[in-house]
């Protein structure tokens, strides 16, 4: 089987526009305000990039063309997002940031008609922002998704939904939200669930307060959210109904490699500042990095930038093929949070003082990239499923023998 790791020309010049425009517009903005995306403006700040992203050409690259994307699939997204996690307000300023990025793609593949006109184009052009509301307290739906509790009820002509969210990524200044209710069966139950499409301003939909957490860079927070009676039409219906858990798999499983495509990006550029820092920094009569044990956590970094590419690489080439890549998409998660991690930490330590300080981007860089062992799946939940997987399909070989 041939294997061929590189990019059209359109691709490598999307590549390098991305990095440019970072560089030149985005980095000097992250910058300026500690990496903090409320304090640099909000939305106001977000519709002045998405101008400048779209003004450069690097507006949108996974959306479908038909609504001013580049329709790029998996694979060639994975540079692209890289190059725009260089900056913590990268992915905003492209229209990739999370949960957009992950909504647009799941719109594009289950949307009807009327749908996509009404959500999923404005969503894909950065007229709105959306949130996808699954996330609810304990002892709800979090980790175990078969424990949604928010229940969507038949009504004359619709569905009546009362719930309660939290951890809504975004859900501060949504266009409209995507919801996860229950229609059949009880919590613990693998199947009944729905997805619904509601505008943010309906009757029902009440936004709760931000829940303060360690990263800064997503627009719109982590917000509570309540659904209180809130009443839609049997045209809300995303997909068909009590499809929600299967229909969510479309999202999430390309969703996971986004997020590790942009924070792969973030982490090779606390790399990058390390690097640069041991190379000139003057310490015990030499460079800091012609020390043993410098050069050790550098080289540790590269293996960990190669090897989370090349897991990427493969579970992207499954999921362009039109494969569940359930064990590639878990593996390269897990491996990823953790490495990204270990980039970002070992880059501090390089730094020492410097590291630590907000005179470099490295303690802002690791405040961001921790939450990732935890949203999209805990490390260990995937570790878990991957090995009852693993240890099912030698248990049913072990029978047929």
């Amino acid at each position: 089987m041939a294997i061929d790791l590189t990019y059209t020309p359109d691709v490598e010049a999307l590549i390098e526009r991305t990095r440019t425009f970072v560089r030149d517009h985005v980095l000097p903005i992250e910058d300026a305000h500690g990496g903090d995306i409320a304090v640099a403006g909000g939305d106001e700040i977000r519709v002045k990039l998405q101008q400048a992203a779209k003004d450069a050409g690097v507006f949108a690259p996974h959306a479908p063309v038909e609504f001013g994307g580049h329709g790029l699939n998996m694979s060639d997204r994975a540079p692209v997002f890289e190059a725009a996690g260089y900056s913590l307000f990268g992915p905003t300023a492209l229209n990739i940031a999370a949960p957009d990025e992950g909504n647009v793609h799941m719109l594009a593949h289950i949307a009807n008609p009327e749908q996509r006109e009404q959500y999923l184009a404005p969503l894909a052009t950065g007229d709105v922002r959306s949130a996808f509301a699954m996330t609810e307290p304990a002892p709800g739906a979090g980790a175990d998704p078969s424990a949604l509790s928010t229940r969507a009820v038949r009504a004359d002509g619709g569905w009546r939904i009362s719930g309660h969210k939290w951890f809504i990524t975004g859900a501060d200044g949504a266009g409209f939200f995507i919801i996860f209710a229950r229609t059949a069966g009880e919590p613990g139950d693998r199947g009944g669930a729905t997805m619904f499409l509601a505008p943010a301003d309906a009757p029902g939909i009440r936004v709760g307060r931000h829940i303060d957490t360690l990263d800064k860079s997503m627009l719109g927070g982590h917000c509570e959210v309540f659904f209180e009676d809130l009443l839609v039409p049997d045209s809300a219906v995303l997909g068909e109904v009590d499809r929600g858990f299967e229909y969510a798999q479309v999202r999430l499983g390309p969703a996971r490699m986004t997020h590790v495509m942009r924070w792969l990006g973030a982490a090779r550029r606390g790399h990058d500042i390390a690097v640069e820092y041991v190379a000139k920094r003057e310490a015990f009569g030499g460079k800091l990095g012609d020390l043993g044990m410098v050069q050790q956590m550098v080289a540790d970094n590269e293996i960990d930038i190669a090897a989370t590419r090349a897991l990427l690489t493969r579970a992207c080439w499954e999921l362009d093929q039109g494969l569940k890549g359930g064990d590639s998409t878990s593996i390269a998660k897990t491996f990823a949070a953790e490495a990204i991690f270990r980039i970002v930490d070992r880059s501090v330590q390089m730094c020492g003082g410097m590291g630590v300080s907000g005179d470099l981007p490295l303690a802002r860089l690791s405040r961001e990239v921790r939450p990732f062992r935890v949203y999209d799946g805990p490390s260990e939940v995937h570790r878990w499923a991957l090995a009852k997987r693993v240890i099912g399909a030698a248990k049913r070989a072990l029978k047929e023998s």
